[in-house]
């Protein structure tokens, strides 16, 4: 990467790691026409199915093929959209961008693409997207987001909200059998569930490893190791965290887990144990990662890749690791006993991955190299 637009200090940037969770607030709903508007939302920025629009927010009509999804692999907030997306079977309905895993301090670029272009957007990097919409816009250009493919222009990166509406809000395009993420019946244990898992595990990850001093890290490593042992504690007696059943929670917990050997446990620091001594969360995690939707959606090599390269505040070498062996995500996690049926709510597991969607072989050991 160019000196003139290294990341060093865009990381770690003060003694405690707060992410910025400001994210455009527009939707794209089914009606927006019947969408009511309420003042700004709940800080703690983990979304709700049934959420209101935001009171200055912009609805977007769902349309199939107006919108393109760009969700970088490596990313764990963007590899839930592609979960969810794939378990709901919209790819017909909404077509997903790639870029690679590296990226200076600008943007995310879909240099993986002939030409370096997005094939469909015809833009190098996410940031011209979200400059179409917002000249100069003065936050981080994340992923996921979702881009309107005649204009060019950014939609919508509010993340915490992206997967609930693609349960709730794009049900026309859900395919025959697309599994009840949401689970209505359980959210009043669900919600503070994922708040818990968001605070203390998906960005408690990035608090050990983005701190600044010792105290902000001992702090963090302390709060999601006590996060991780409830965690193994409550998945001893479930398959899945709210039952016989996979959910949105699982979505969320299982994207921090499938990086956590290969770049948490080192990388960030958070190196108390591996995950595979976790005997429950690891048969968990493996359990999800062998369900068509889930492990199918995941590349190690740019996952590593992303970590150890972009983050020249904590690896200024940029060495990626050999390591580890992932053949073991193939062994059986042994937990259906845990449930009667399962682990598709009302539905059933979504078919064979796309074959131009489909994770490079060697990059998983679902595709190994011939």
């Amino acid at each position: 990467m160019g000196s003139e637009f290294s990341t060093k200090g865009a990381y770690v940037t003060g003694q405690e790691f707060n992410r910025d969770t400001n994210y455009i607030q527009d939707r794209i709903v089914a009606d927006p026409e019947n969408l009511d508007f309420v003042p700004a939302a709940d800080p703690a920025k983990i979304g709700h199915p049934f959420a209101p629009a935001q009171i200055g927010a912009q609805l977007w009509p769902v349309e199939a093929g107006r919108y393109r999804l760009v969700a970088a692999r490596a990313c764990p907030w963007a590899n839930r959209t592609l979960i969810v997306r794939r378990l709901l079977g919209l790819e017909d309905a909404l077509s997903v961008g790639l870029p690679g895993p590296t990226h200076d301090v600008r943007s995310w670029t879909f240099d993986l693409d002939e030409g370096g272009k997005d094939p469909v957007l015809g833009t190098e990097r996410l940031q011209e997207n979200y400059f179409k919409r917002f000249a100069d816009y003065p936050r981080g250009i994340t992923v996921p987001a979702i881009v309107e493919i005649a204009s060019g222009a950014v939609v919508t990166n509010d993340y915490p909200q992206i997967t609930w509406d693609l349960s709730t809000q794009w049900k026309q395009f859900h395919r025959e059998g697309a599994p009840d993420l949401v689970q209505a019946d359980t959210l009043d244990e669900s919600l503070p569930l994922i708040k818990r898992i968001f605070t203390e595990v998906n960005n408690g990850v990035y608090r050990a490893g983005f701190a600044g001093s010792q105290q902000a890290y001992d702090d963090a490593y302390d709060r999601l190791f006590t996060t991780l042992d409830y965690l193994e504690e409550r998945l001893a007696t479930r398959r899945f965290l709210m039952g016989d059943y996979i959910s949105e929670a699982d979505v969320r917990l299982f994207t921090t887990l499938v990086r956590f050997d290969p770049v948490y446990h080192g990388h960030f620091k958070a190196n108390r144990n591996k995950l595979i001594d976790m005997p429950n969360l690891w048969g968990y995690a493996r359990d999800l990662f062998q369900a068509p939707g889930f492990g199918d959606t995941i590349d190690f090599d740019q996952i590593k890749k992303h970590y150890y390269v972009v983050h020249e505040d904590i690896n200024p070498t940029q060495i990626v690791p050999k390591g580890p062996d992932l053949g073991n995500w193939l062994e059986a996690p042994e937990r259906e006993h845990l449930a009667d049926n399962g682990p598709f709510l009302n539905g059933t597991a979504p078919g064979e991955v796309r074959a131009e969607e489909r994770v490079a072989a060697g990059h998983n050991p679902l595709y190994p190299l011939a």
